[in-house]
């Protein structure tokens, strides 16, 4: 039969005190503080299979060796100076400001190692100092941390080198975004594909939100086509034979397939929601010489803010209101009948680089005070054209500025044309093309019969944003 032994506690002769105690589930090996336990044998197994041998708090370990490692301190992100301790790792906030890390007095084999929380170490540095005149990497000095994403682990040598780097990484790896996502709001809106891009088309109000930006530069661009509403043509006169100016050209703002001398750089990509204005076209002027309208300005208000302003509405047909209004590009000059000539608008207005429009042509004088046909509404691919035949009736009205081609939506397009002015002799003046940003048609009509003849509307601008999303 295998002898046993049966107590629930073994105490010392010399004081009583406990040398192992059993109580409820748990059993103490050991007689207090300052009495070590040795376990002398070849193999000493802590714990059985499948369980956990634990530290108690507050409780140090001596003996077991580091393994290199530090213990990171995740719980505790730093945002202001402080003090590190031995065998630990932090995370270094510095978005809010700079501040500095405190080493702790070294010994050797000391390690401690520090991560760029935020990967803003480039714009707010963190500065690691040694405990009083130790030394980092043989140097009595501070060192500051510059390089976005930086992390770096310092081993405590000895007293004539100090503190030594023996990691330090700056490739900062993050999670891959490879391409832009994004989505489309407002009614009549579209958001189609051109390859191994997406082409999103606004002809009213909506929202263009980038859901997440490509973390891959050369694919973070957008390239954008912004055009604002062409002016009207002003109506003309029922009391004489003059034609109204040409409506000049919605502002004509690119990144892409334009002419080479109107592109802008494209705009860098960031997340968040951008709401986007499409501008109308300006009212058309009445009959009797009333007044057409400036186009309205069309926006994108992205990561950068582009703004094309509404072309100039077309000049009237007998003074005093025959000049051309400015704009995007400016309205053309209405026939005034007499010896003074009047301007047309000036375009690019409000000025940008590339220019967004061209100015509306000029009306000559005429001393016979016996009509003539309205000068042309400047377009993105030029000015309007000068009235061209003062003194006549019938008389032909001046062509409008040309508009310029852009494929950004996937096939040719002709955008921003300023309108021809009003002839004399006929009173056939349509409105301008329903969300084509061309810029208003022609204002002024005929005189036949007696009968005064009204402008024409401006045509609407548009808005479109070109991003890839596959390779």
């Amino acid at each position: 039969m295998t002898s046993k032994i049966k107590v629930d506690n073994i105490n010392k002769v010399s004081d009583d005190s406990n040398i192992i105690k059993k109580c409820g589930t748990t059993t103490t090996i050991g007689s207090g503080a300052s009495n070590p336990i040795v376990v002398d044998g070849s193999a000493v197994t802590l714990g059985r299979c499948g369980g956990t041998v634990a530290l108690a708090s507050g409780a140090t370990q001596t003996g077991f060796g580091r393994t290199g490692t530090v213990d990171w301190q995740t719980s505790s992100i730093k945002t202001s100076t402080f003090t590190a301790a031995n065998g630990e790792g932090y995370f270094a906030n510095t978005s809010g400001g700079a501040f500095t890390m405190n080493l702790p007095a070294g010994t050797a084999g000391n390690i401690v190692s520090v991560v760029d929380y935020t990967n803003t170490f480039q714009t707010n540095n963190l500065t690691i100092a040694a405990n009083g005149s130790q030394k980092i990497g043989g140097v009595a000095a501070t060192v500051a941390l510059s390089t976005e994403g930086q992390s770096v682990t310092f081993v405590y040598v000895d007293d004539i080198e100090g503190w030594k780097n023996t990691m330090d990484s700056t490739s900062n790896v993050t999670g891959l975004v490879p391409y832009i996502t994004a989505s489309i709001s407002g009614a009549c809106n579209t958001l189609t594909n051109d390859g191994d891009f997406k082409v999103a088309k606004f002809v009213g109000p909506g929202t263009f939100t980038i859901c997440a930006a490509s973390t891959v530069a050369p694919r973070n661009g957008l390239e954008y086509l912004v055009v604002g509403g062409g002016g009207g043509g002003r109506g003309q006169s029922g009391s004489s034979a003059r034609g109204g100016g040409g409506g000049g050209a919605g502002g004509y703002r690119t990144s892409a397939f334009g002419p080479a001398p109107l592109q802008a750089p494209t705009i860098n990509a960031a997340a968040g929601a951008y709401p986007i204005t499409v501008g109308g076209g300006g009212t058309a002027g009445s009959s009797g010489g009333g007044d057409g309208g400036n186009g309205v300005n069309s926006i994108f208000a992205g990561p950068t803010t582009i703004t094309s302003a509404g072309g100039g509405f077309g000049g009237g047909a007998g003074p005093p209101t025959c000049f051309g209004g400015d704009g995007g590009s400016g309205g053309g000059a209405g026939d005034g009948g007499g010896p003074t000539p009047f301007p047309g608008g000036t375009g690019n207005t409000p000025p940008v680089s590339p220019p967004q429009g061209n100015n509306g042509g000029t009306n000559l004088a005429n001393p016979n005070n016996n009509g003539g046909g309205g000068a042309g509404g400047g377009g993105a691919g030029g000015a309007g054209s000068n009235e061209s035949s003062p003194g006549g009736y019938p008389a032909s009205g001046s062509a409008g500025g040309p508009g310029v081609p852009n494929a950004i939506t996937g096939s040719g397009v002709t955008y921003a044309a300023g309108a021809p002015g009003g002839p004399t002799g006929n009173s056939c003046n349509a409105s301008g093309p329903v969300n084509s940003g061309n810029g208003g048609v022609g204002g002024g009509g005929g005189y036949p019969g007696g009968s005064a003849a009204a402008g024409g509307a401006g045509g609407s601008g548009i808005v479109v944003i070109r991003y890839r999303f596959q390779n």
